[in-house]
């Protein structure tokens, strides 16, 4: 089995009820903890890369950990390019191995994102990769994406069928109240996606697959390990996953989680290096917050995305 696209993973997640997770990586040991989960948990999987990823951990060495994967796992994993800002980026990734890209041109007027991801759109489908869209601004920071709270913007929803019309791409990421990072809402407060935005999405783009950025839930257990070993995480506040399973039951087929997988690995590495001060075999540490992640995308596969068993 070779890297695949999202067009089948997608079909099936819509008609099924449930979504894939879009997991980012940086490394081997976040590779091996997401992979190991699906195939424990026969479930299909998309491996993201940010364009900060890419020169953190290098293209050639990324595109090999996730053949790797293909050939242990024998799953069907799609390589996807998250947020993607310039036509130069995805094109790379495209010629590159990928067979998955975003263009991400929210920045921009609706004309010129339109213009832009349709520049993209033309030579992805030539070269038999797919292209995810975005429609409205999340707030939030993630590697190279910096929204502030004033610059973003929910979807409109009657702007959603021309674009997907003029740029044809195959999914489209909207904006429905989730946000990137770890520090999405304020404490105390209790987040409310938008699930009139979604409902209203999916009667104009019927069968279409949605995507949602900027998912992870922040399971207080890692803030607070990470708060005991020397961070300071308070306040942070993530999406509640029921909300998050509720709308992977509708037109989103797609969830990326980011932020949790950093959390369970830094909590797990904190927590070992503050037990064990003599060690200093990175293997020491680095297995355990392998394990981390994988219980992570476990839980997300099986209580949240609702994707097991369907590989």
């Amino acid at each position: 089995m070779s890297i695949v696209t999202t067009t089948e993973m997608f079909r099936k997640a819509y008609d099924g009820g449930y979504a894939i997770g879009a997991f980012n990586v940086n490394n081997m040991e976040i590779i091996q903890g997401i992979t190991e989960a699906a195939k424990q948990l026969n479930s299909p999987l998309i491996l993201q890369v940010s364009a900060g990823a890419r020169k953190y951990a290098n293209h050639t060495y990324l595109m090999k950990l996730v053949e790797a994967a293909v050939i242990e796992t024998e799953l069907p994993i799609c390589l996807h390019l998250d947020h993607g800002d310039t036509f130069e980026l995805c094109k790379s990734c495209i010629d590159g191995g990928f067979s998955s890209v975003m263009i991400d041109g929210s920045k921009h007027s609706f004309a010129d994102n339109i213009a832009l991801t349709r520049q993209v759109v033309q030579y992805a489908h030539d070269h038999g990769v797919v292209v995810e869209g975005e429609l409205g601004r999340l707030a939030g920071i993630e590697d190279d994406v910096n929204v502030s709270a004033e610059d973003s913007s929910y979807t409109r929803p009657d702007e959603v069928e021309e674009f997907v019309a003029k740029t044809g791409v195959d999914s489209l990421a909207i904006a429905i109240g989730t946000s990137h990072g770890a520090f999405k809402f304020k404490p105390g407060t209790k987040p409310q996606l938008r699930f009139d935005i979604l409902d209203e999405v999916s009667k104009r783009l019927p069968g279409f697959p949605i995507v949602l950025h900027g998912a992870s839930s922040v399971p207080q257990e890692f803030v607070d390990v990470i708060n005991k070993f020397g961070g300071n995480m308070a306040g942070a506040v993530g999406v509640p996953e029921d909300q998050l399973r509720k709308a992977a039951r509708s037109a989103v087929c797609k969830i990326n989680i980011d932020s949790d997988l950093r959390l369970a690995m830094t909590a797990s590495v904190r927590q070992y290096l503050a037990e064990h001060p003599d060690h200093f075999d990175p293997r020491q540490y680095l297995k355990p917050a392998r394990e981390a992640i994988k219980a992570m995308v476990a839980h997300k596969i099986k209580n949240v995305l609702g994707s097991d068993g369907r590989a």
